[in-house]
């Protein structure tokens, strides 16, 4: 019923803008809509800490809205590196968990986020919390070459996810139900340090939906000197998990936890979604 709902007001307010676009007035409101629906901005606290973050649609909302409860074992893992660490956010997102780090621990955060739809708000929400001088946005994928190919998106919505570099599935090694692709530049981590001169990572947290294991394959050199790394991985997706515990393990880093929230205990498509975290000993 929720979904019909939605759906009829969606159909009405595509009926209402074919209608209104027509006429200059039409045209002038529309714009002026659109243009500023970033400046929808949501402050939330988190530790005695404001942050704020543009939510120009629901999905967004839902992201800052849920920001303390959707990954609480992110948040405290962060809490727990040592100030000052470089950070590499592989799969950034909107940058909720890149801000957090820099604003919280004073981490240099490389923000890896290849989707077009997500690097406004990502770029937006860097601005708005003050960290321009910690965060670096690096709108590329990580994979495991250096090449171009296909960034595979499941939706356009911003703050969407679900999306897969170079590969043809999703988080759950099932066939992506594809709604828009675009090319772009792909590049493994050791690419990261050697072409482009990112520094070496202290930590990285990766949460790219579906391809973690080619990256952390091709991770070399850099893996090597990662003091600790946190992970998404979907148990049923068996190829996956079972890879990253290979690269993970043969680059001398042990499993210390293996977390999720309670909103995902009941999911049926995300109930067998952990964090895994991962700590050199």
């Amino acid at each position: 019923m929720k979904a019909l709902i939605k759906q009829l007001i969606k159909n009405s307010t595509l009926f209402f803008i074919n209608r209104t676009e027509k006429t200059r007035l039409g045209r002038f409101l529309f714009y002026q809509i659109v243009s500023n629906a970033m400046e929808n901005v949501v402050e939330i606290s988190h530790r005695g800490m404001i942050f704020k973050f543009p939510v120009p649609n629901d999905l967004s909302v839902f992201r800052v809205k849920t920001f303390a409860t959707k990954e609480p074992e992110t948040l405290e893992w962060i809490d727990n590196i040592p100030e000052g660490s470089v950070l590499w956010d592989i799969g950034a997102n909107v940058g909720l968990y890149a801000v957090y780090a820099a604003k919280m621990r004073n981490c240099q955060v490389w923000a890896f986020e290849p989707s077009v739809f997500n690097l406004e708000l990502l770029a937006r929400g860097v601005y708005l919390n003050g960290v321009t001088e910690q965060v670096c946005i690096v709108p590329l994928a990580l994979s495991n070459k250096l090449a171009p190919s296909q960034l595979h998106m499941t939706t356009t919505d911003w703050g969407g996810a679900l999306s897969t570099f170079d590969q043809n599935y999703g988080y759950d090694g099932k066939e992506l139900k594809e709604t828009f692709q675009f090319q772009t530049v792909g590049m493994s981590m050791v690419d990261a340090v050697e072409k482009l001169g990112i520094p070496q990572p202290d930590y990285i947290k990766i949460d790219v939906d579906g391809i973690e294991h080619l990256i952390l394959k091709a991770g070399g050199h850099v893996l090597l000197g990662v003091k600790g790394l946190l992970v998404e991985i979907n148990d049923d997706f068996t190829e996956l998990a079972d890879q990253c515990q290979e690269a993970l393990t043969a680059a001398g880093l042990v499993l210390s936890q293996k977390l999720h929230s309670e909103m995902f205990d009941n999911s049926s498509s995300f109930g067998h979604l952990y964090n895994q975290i991962w700590v050199r000993p």
